[in-house]
């Protein structure tokens, strides 16, 4: 995506999840645009690396990084609190950190994965929204973006509880459209289907060869390709919302449905 595309200037972004994967993709795309950063993450030591590249690239740019667990809703009070001036004010919340543990059947998904995913992909983005909804109500301008998935919109044999969070994550944006109506600031949602990181790695608990097999024999979508869909919506004017998104690699029909070629 270039730059001169873009008919708004991003401001001050936060992105969560901003570690790896479509987070790590989104914080290099704005930090395209000029948007000064605050990147959140669990590991520290990837953020930090990955402000020293973009500071490095982009030497105007401000980059703030914090390790934070969206889950505890204290600590996330208290970065938000923290910010320094420079990304205090923050014009772009991109609510990208969610996570995905195994395929288990409904009744045999241990209760701790069912913590975690309803703590990270449901809790995680509340707490975000209810640190930095206020400030954005207060300068009459902002945008959220919600990084959701097609399990948001479909559901799959071994997905109960993910698709559930993304099922709830769609039905909060959705009411924050309805709540933000009357003001200016923008609510979207993108729904990606198969996308190459290491969401499928973790998963499967690490078991690379297992997520590797998920794009087998197709083209999936690179974060990257989420990442500059981000950047396109959050750089329209100010009239265009651009609601919602489901975006699929074009070998892909359906949460579960795709057409894999053979190796030979």
């Amino acid at each position: 995506m270039h730059t001169q595309l873009c008919t708004y200037i991003i401001g001050k972004s936060i992105i969560t999840g901003a570690s790896a994967g479509i987070g790590e993709a989104c914080a290099r795309e704005f930090a395209k645009t000029g948007a000064n950063l605050v990147l959140t993450a669990r590991r520290i030591d990837r953020l930090n690396q990955l402000k020293t590249e973009l500071q490095s690239h982009y030497p105007s740019a401000t980059v703030h990084c914090v390790q934070l667990d969206v889950r505890d809703d204290a600590s996330v009070a208290a970065c938000v609190d923290a910010l320094p001036e420079s990304v205090r004010d923050v014009s772009v919340l991109i609510n990208n950190a969610g996570m995905v543990v195994g395929l288990d059947r409904t009744e045999v998904v241990p209760a701790s994965d069912v913590d975690r995913m309803i703590d990270t992909n449901i809790r995680g983005p509340l707490n975000l929204v209810r640190a930095i909804l206020p400030g954005m109500r207060e300068r009459q301008a902002g945008h959220i973006i919600n990084v959701g998935s097609i399990a948001g919109i479909e559901a799959y044999a071994g997905g109960s509880v993910y698709c559930a969070t993304k099922h709830a994550l769609n039905a909060i944006t959705q009411v924050l459209r309805h709540e933000l109506m009357d003001t200016p600031i923008r609510v979207s949602e993108i729904k990606p289907g198969l996308v190459n990181t290491e969401f499928s790695t973790v998963r499967f608990g690490g078991d690379k060869a297992r997520a590797d097999k998920v794009y087998e024999g197709l083209t999936p979508l690179s974060a990257q390709d989420i990442a500059e869909i981000a950047a396109f919506i959050a750089t329209r004017p100010p009239h265009v919302q651009i609601a919602d998104l489901l975006v699929l690699a074009t070998d892909q029909a359906a949460a579960t449905k795709a057409h894999r070629r053979s190796a030979h």
